[in-house]
């Protein structure tokens, strides 16, 4: 998991901003991933039986890190589901084009539709303003030296956002392949973005993120004809992993196949 990251990290590292807010505020983060990570680490083990007494102590926090979290994941849910709001998990390797795909959903949605987002990312205000800019309101969660957002981030970002009954809540998580694919956050739907400038393999190289995964977004397919990607292997690798995942293939920048990513989202919401 994350025994080995930036995670262990103090709770203040966490802040959750508005746009335009000079001020920055931190939510307290209580069972904050890997608080307490260190304490497995803390001596050098000189003998294996004192190494494995370790790593059990590793795991035990990490279960029950999990276990706080999906409670919590699932008080957000029955929060959005009682409001009708239907919210997606965005997840990702860096700079598949998430941001630039929510920039032109919300340009391309229905006006009557209110859309929120809440931008994961250790540092910086950059997406929050970008998404701010194409017409959505947004809340930034910078994570510091933590590698994805969890449940309880999340809540306090819903509490900050308040988003109205019957919108569409994104949630982009930070860019990461690894570690965001075991928290759930209480979404509608988890939707997993890989672009043609990455490798056709990454289905096999990340399984679990693809086979938590309701839909997977092929980016960036009008550059099929300048980069060496196989769209044909990549669903092949992905279904090996996941027979149910679905996909669109599209291009954030052109437009091409937004009309049918669109069209899943308002048939996805009815059917929430």
């Amino acid at each position: 998991m994350c025994a080995t990251c930036g995670c262990s990290q103090p709770e203040e590292a966490v802040t959750i901003t508005r746009p335009g807010i000079v001020q920055e505020h931190t939510h307290s983060h209580h069972g904050h991933p890997h608080a307490h990570h260190h304490e497995a680490h803390h001596h050098h083990h000189h003998h294996e039986e004192d190494h494995n007494h370790g790593r059990a102590k590793e795991v035990l926090l990490e279960v029950d890190i999990l276990q706080k979290n999906n409670l919590l994941a699932q008080r957000n849910r029955g929060w959005l589901e009682a409001k009708n709001i239907f919210a997606i998990n965005l997840v990702s390797s860096p700079g598949s084009g998430k941001t630039t795909l929510l920039e032109t959903t919300i340009k391309r949605i229905d006006s009557s539709k209110k859309v929120y987002v809440i931008e994961g990312d250790q540092q910086t205000m950059q997406d929050a303003n970008r998404i701010e800019a194409a017409g959505a309101e947004a809340i930034q969660i910078n994570t510091g030296k933590g590698c994805h957002l969890d449940s309880h981030m999340v809540h306090h970002a819903i509490e900050d956002l308040k988003p109205k009954d019957g919108s569409l809540l994104f949630v982009e998580n930070v860019g990461n392949l690894v570690c965001p694919s075991m928290f759930d956050l209480g979404e509608s739907a988890r939707v997993v973005v890989i672009s043609v400038t990455e490798g056709d393999d990454k289905p096999l190289k990340y399984p679990d993120m693809f086979a938590t995964s309701q839909l997977c977004i092929i980016n960036k397919i009008d550059l099929l004809p300048y980069v060496d990607f196989d769209v044909a292997k990549a669903k092949e690798y992905a279904l090996r992993i996941n027979p149910k995942l679905k996909f669109i293939e599209l291009s954030a920048t052109k437009g091409d196949g937004v009309d049918d990513w669109l069209t899943w989202l308002e048939t996805n919401q009815n059917q929430s």
